[in-house]
């Protein structure tokens, strides 16, 4: 969904509002959608945190007097992971939160992320209340029923203590391996949290872009073309491993110690593959996620959930199915028991974990599973067959299985190919995953035939 009357439309969907800095999304605008927000919200107090972008502080302030106007008390964490705040929200007698990140999303971006009171994002229809209220400008209060800004540190201490409380960590036996991890933070959220907890684990630690500037080093997406700088300090450092995390801290990518950067979707794989061999149980993830997910459950007798892209998708699942896990491939990890949310801190110590129990190296760790290659491209939508041309282009792939929850998706014999509007970008996306990269290039190129490579 997108906003008229501006030159580069908003994204409204269910990851958020998003929109560049002044192309689109400004004071007013913020200031809009927080009061409606607020409108929609009980009375209580909400959590607002940010990252580090230059923007954050004149989108807080819009976001902050917002939400005085109808009548909250604000509780400014201020610079917090993604799911730092989803906890500060969970484990408080707050009533929502507000997340001010664009995530992945390049720095002339920013969006709001909304949190229901139990830390959730909300849901499609939740969403669409919201959105009423966002029309009819509802929900403002008298000047004697105002609320007000309160200042709460000590979120990243909750959110590392209620890590360090899992059942499955052994951080005495991370401390006494000795390992060495470089972290790149891209100057984001991460920037001080990520290298606590590898303190708090006894992991050493080399920070990469952990300054908190909000000047973005390189592309903040975190997938093996951005980690360049990451891999030559790995190597350089003789470190075991290296992280890579975006700017709001809710995706993780892996380097192994021979500065290999992995595919951001092992993550996901390596996490879950030690979880479920210590309390099985089922799973949730997208329909944009490698089929090494369906492997990993096999293996541990477990039953696997796929679900429509969005993170609010996978939680639902996860909490209707009871899973015990879930997450999305692009390195984004969910552990319920934590709190339901894509949660890079907690992802660092699952994995960190495996290989002190495994007495095993991060690359050995990844090259035990079946080797798979998945391409993601994306490209203008009008560029693309629509209805029931592109379900007849995936059709001809073969012998399948299709899904249209989300787009339309084909999965054949140890293949799959994913086509479905961009939740966050004007774009279309193309995934393709097969035995190797060349083979995932011809599955698209089949479908959109004038898609190169690169």
């Amino acid at each position: 969904m997108t906003t008229e009357g501006s030159a580069l439309p908003l994204r409204i969907s269910i990851s958020g509002i998003r929109g560049v800095i002044g192309d689109g999304l400004d004071a007013v605008t913020v200031s809009r959608w927080a009061s409606a927000l607020g409108a929609w919200l009980p009375a209580g107090p909400v959590v607002v945190g940010r990252d580090s972008r230059p923007s954050g502080p004149m989108v807080f302030d819009a976001v902050a007097a917002a939400l005085v106007s109808t009548g909250h008390e604000v509780r400014n964490i201020g610079i917090a992971t993604t799911p730092t705040v989803e906890v500060a929200v969970q484990q408080s007698n707050a009533v929502g939160g507000v997340i001010i990140t664009a995530s992945h999303n390049p720095q002339q971006w920013n969006a709001l992320k909304f949190l229901k009171g139990d830390g959730l994002f909300l849901n499609a229809e939740e969403n669409r209340q919201v959105r009423i209220r966002y029309e009819d400008g509802s929900g403002h209060v008298a000047w004697d029923g105002l609320g007000s800004v309160v200042d709460t540190p000590g979120a990243d201490d909750l959110h590392l203590q209620s890590i360090e409380s899992s059942p499955w960590l052994d951080s005495d036996l991370t401390r006494s391996l000795g390992l060495h991890a470089v972290v790149d933070a891209v100057e984001g959220a991460g920037g001080d949290i990520v290298p606590r907890l590898l303190a708090e684990l006894g992991v050493r630690c080399t920070p990469l872009y952990c300054n908190l500037s909000g000047n973005f080093p390189h592309d903040p997406e975190p997938t093996p073309a951005h980690l360049e700088d990451l891999r030559r300090v790995v190597v350089e450092q003789g470190a075991d491993l290296g992280f890579a995390v975006d700017p709001d801290v809710d995706r993780l990518a892996l380097v192994d110690g021979s500065g290999r950067a992995l595919s951001e979707e092992m993550t996901l794989v390596l996490a879950m593959d030690f979880l479920l061999g210590k309390t099985p149980g089922s799973v949730a993830v997208n329909l944009s996620t490698t089929g090494l997910i369906e492997t990993v459950a096999a293996k541990h007798g477990c039953k696997v959930f796929r679900t429509p892209v969005g993170e609010a998708n996978v939680v639902e699942t996860i909490l209707e199915q009871e899973c015990i896990m879930g997450g999305e491939g692009n390195g984004g990890v969910i552990y319920p028991t934590l709190h339901a949310g894509r949660d890079a801190l907690v992802g660092i110590a699952m994995i960190l974990q495996l290989v002190a129990e495994s007495g095993k190296s991060l690359a050995e760790l990844a090259d035990s599973f079946p080797p798979v290659a998945m391409v993601k491209t994306k490209f203008p939508a009008e560029d693309l067959p629509v209805g029931a041309a592109l379900v007849e282009a995936l059709n001809a792939l073969g012998e399948g299985e299709l899904d249209q929850r989300d787009g339309v998706k084909w999965t054949g014999p140890g293949a799959w190919v994913h086509v479905r509007p961009s939740n966050t970008e004007p774009v279309v996306r193309i995934i393709a995953e097969a035995e190797n990269e060349d083979a995932a290039w011809r599955l698209i190129r089949r479908v959109h035939p004038g898609q190169q490579e690169g």
